[in-house]
């Protein structure tokens, strides 16, 4: 059961401005001038916010992505009220794509061998775990802390664990989810060599899913975080559910590196086990602007629903937040079915897809389950199937 939810994206600092954004479609994107290659410009979706203080707490030398990372789950436990809760009995999943590995190369790198200005916790900068491990104190949790980095399947994996650890008992409740926050020069440099990303870009002319027109994705800063319970400790406690991770399922292309399953047989395989014989009302999709990516998407779709099913993405919205995105799609679904409509899929047209049963315009229908899609670099495919309570 979830009981709680947190959320921190580009102009989204909470869950009623998500709410608002998914249905009137606003996008909050940026194009930055003098960023990328040659001082070309790109579009991003960045967080302004530093949250050095947390609740009275300075967390100036922890990597902004932990802070991140702390603040949306602070938001989160709120919600859940949990703080009668025992703290070995609480445990803590959280997926990343790269930790504060960025802030090595803006605040470590240029020192070169200086050594006596080397920060004292700098080391933490390239330890991935620390976004969990941060939360852990934050709340003084003691119980089971894991820290998951399968790139952008990372939360979706997380809450996948965080699910088997209360099925398995060894827990009562678990903080679920991802951030990551790495957009800066040697991400642009290195997606641009794989021709990932478009620079020069208007925004709503890369980063659209579902649209032949679209080569690159876009990059972008998030955090998404829930807090998971068994039913009957939820029931018991008076907490209120706001939904239900019925079943989630992940596999691997096993291919080489930089390769993709391009017959979507193993994406196919992810879905199928993770919706079982049950219909969602609409499927919330990985698909990002990368006609690979989304190509496989369509092929998936059309194999397992025809046009029965709608299918949306909300990438257009605030760009692909990497290891923070499943939480942030599981997150946009318990909005859309507390409040009954599917989101529109932004800027796209459908080029090339135009036998796939894109949302075009917000619909507003009953929305009693929602099927997750994600892939990562690497080749995890996850899936997850969030049921209305």
């Amino acid at each position: 059961m979830i009981t709680g939810f947190g959320v921190n994206a580009p102009g989204i600092n909470n869950i009623e401005e998500l709410k608002n954004n998914l249905e009137q479609g606003i996008c909050t994107l940026e194009e930055i001038k003098d960023f990328g290659l040659n001082d070309s410009s790109i579009v991003a979706g960045k967080i302004p916010h530093d949250y050095l203080i947390i609740n009275e707490k300075n967390y100036k030398r922890y990597p902004r992505v932990s802070r991140l990372a702390i603040k949306t789950a602070d938001d989160a436990v709120t919600m859940a009220k949990i703080s009668k809760i025992d703290r070995k009995r609480i445990s803590i999943v959280m997926g990343t794509s790269v930790g504060g590995l960025q802030q090595i190369q803006r605040e470590i790198a240029p020192l070169g061998d200086e050594y006596r200005k080397y920060p004292i916790h700098g080391i933490n900068f390239g330890d991935p775990h620390v976004v969990s491990s941060a939360i852990a104190s934050h709340f003084g949790v003691k119980g089971p802390v894991h820290t998951i980095t399968t790139g952008c399947t990372a939360s979706s994996d997380a809450i996948a664990l965080g699910k088997l650890l209360l099925e398995s008992k060894q827990t009562d409740v678990c903080i679920v989810g991802g951030a990551d926050a790495f957009v800066d020069m040697w991400s642009i440099f290195g997606f641009h060599k794989l021709k990932q990303i478009e620079l020069n870009k208007r925004i709503g002319e890369t980063g659209v899913p579902f649209s032949n027109q679209s080569s690159g994705f876009v990059m972008s800063e998030g955090a998404g975080v829930l807090v998971l319970e068994r039913e009957e400790d939820a029931l018991q406690r008076q907490a209120q559910i706001y939904g239900v991770i019925a079943r989630t399922y992940s596999n691997n292309d096993g291919l080489e590196m930089f390769q993709s399953d391009m017959t979507g047989s193993q994406m196919l395989d992810a879905l199928q086990n993770t919706i079982l014989d049950e219909v969602p009302t609409y499927i919330n999709s990985q698909a990002l602007g990368l006609r690979v990516n989304d190509s496989i998407e369509a092929t998936v779709h059309q194999q397992l629903f025809g046009n029965k099913v709608p299918i949306t993405s909300i990438k257009g919205l605030f760009g692909h937040t990497f290891g923070a995105m499943g939480a942030i799609q599981v997150i946009s679904a318990l909005i859309t079915i507390e409040h009954n409509f599917i989101p529109k899929t932004m800027f796209t047209r459908g080029d090339g897809y135009e036998q796939l049963p894109i949302v075009y315009e917000t619909k507003y229908v009953d929305v009693e389950k929602v099927a997750i899609t994600s892939h990562g670099n690497g080749g995890n495919n996850t899936c997850i199937l969030v049921n209305k309570y």
